[in-house]
């Protein structure tokens, strides 16, 4: 099969090579997916990037999401079939260093998912880590109707699904942005108060929104960098989740502030959740899909010989959605 690989971090053009390995057969309790898309998530360019932890494996093949198609299943395999269309995540973690830049990957089956036929292979990798995550930061501490949520960073990969999974949750949902393109963004995805932070006084219309009471939950994407403003939001027995602190990694935690609001914080990472959450997760993603119009944000596409290119997008910053690689070409 045709693939893209390292096996030294750095550079995205010095280190990633595009050629032929083995195609992979599905093991048992695994299927086979013929790869259509494959999603870049910042912390897959981040890992080959070096700025994660060192080399884990002598060759990685990056990137954790994906779609496409099962064409092979192994032994003991119950819930897919070859054939069916799949969104998968985590391809490229939990010990697995052969990840979606190829044109196949052989996985358990518990990290797949049935694609709904309305969705383009491209929107089907954009769901993966970010969908879970959001899923995960928003729904693991109970149901959200009639709390508040908010959202930080709401333009992003993981915040744009955590906007939407939260309406359809039932919250009311307020999300903040750096840009009015991206406030355009938030409030598609249903956002009902969208606040600029560079330019608008977030706590003010925090408060002035929730009548000072503050949030039930935030879906936190900078910890680290918006705790200070973090903690005067937050309404009494309140939830931080926090799935990145990219702003400042190592932040002093104010606990006698978190505890005098019964505030809990909650830090996640996907491959290390319990596996009857993530299950729990890919199913409410189901319904979720099947329940409406959904917006999937692709950020721009690549060929899969061009993997650098499309890791060169993502380390910009300036993305509005998921960079796809398109694995069939």
């Amino acid at each position: 099969m045709k693939a893209v690989w390292y096996e030294r971090t750095g550079a995205a053009p010095e280190v990633l090579t595009y050629g032929d390995m083995p195609t992979p057969d599905a093991g048992p309790g695994e299927v086979r997916v013929r790869l259509k898309a494959s999603g870049v998530n910042p912390a897959d360019v981040g890992r080959r990037g070096g700025s994660y932890r060192a080399m884990e494996y002598p060759r990685v093949i990056p990137n954790s999401d994906g779609a496409g198609i099962v064409d092979q299943i192994g032994e003991d395999v119950t819930q897919l079939r070859v054939g069916q269309r799949v969104w998968l995540f985590n391809g490229q973690r939990n010990g697995r260093a052969f990840g979606t830049a190829a044109e196949y990957i052989a996985l358990s089956e518990h990290l797949v998912t049935p694609l709904p036929d309305s969705l383009s292979y491209a929107a089907g990798a954009t769901l993966g880590i970010p969908g879970m995550t959001a899923w995960c930061c928003l729904f693991c501490d109970g149901p959200i109707t009639g709390k508040t949520v908010l959202v930080t960073g709401g333009a992003g990969a993981v915040g744009h699904y955590a906007v939407q999974l939260a309406k359809w949750g039932g919250a009311q949902v307020i999300a903040t942005v750096s840009s009015e393109a991206k406030a355009e963004q938030a409030r598609l995805a249903g956002a009902d108060l969208v606040i600029n932070y560079r330019n608008d006084d977030v706590i003010a219309k925090v408060l002035a929104f929730t009548g000072g009471r503050g949030v039930d939950r935030v879906v936190d994407v900078d910890f680290g960098g918006n705790i200070a403003i973090t903690l005067k939001l937050m309404a009494m027995n309140s939830t931080i989740a926090v799935y990145a602190t990219n702003g400042n990694r190592t932040p002093l935690v104010p606990m006698r502030d978190l505890m005098e609001k019964c505030i809990t914080l909650r830090a996640l990472v996907l491959f290390a959740l319990p596996p009857p959450l993530l299950a729990a997760a890919q199913a409410d993603i189901t319904k979720w899909l099947t329940a409406g119009n959904r917006i999937h944000n692709v950020a721009g596409e690549f060929a899969l010989a061009d993997t650098a290119q499309a890791h060169l997008a993502v380390e910009k910053g300036d993305k509005l959605g998921t960079v796809i690689v398109d694995c069939a070409r």
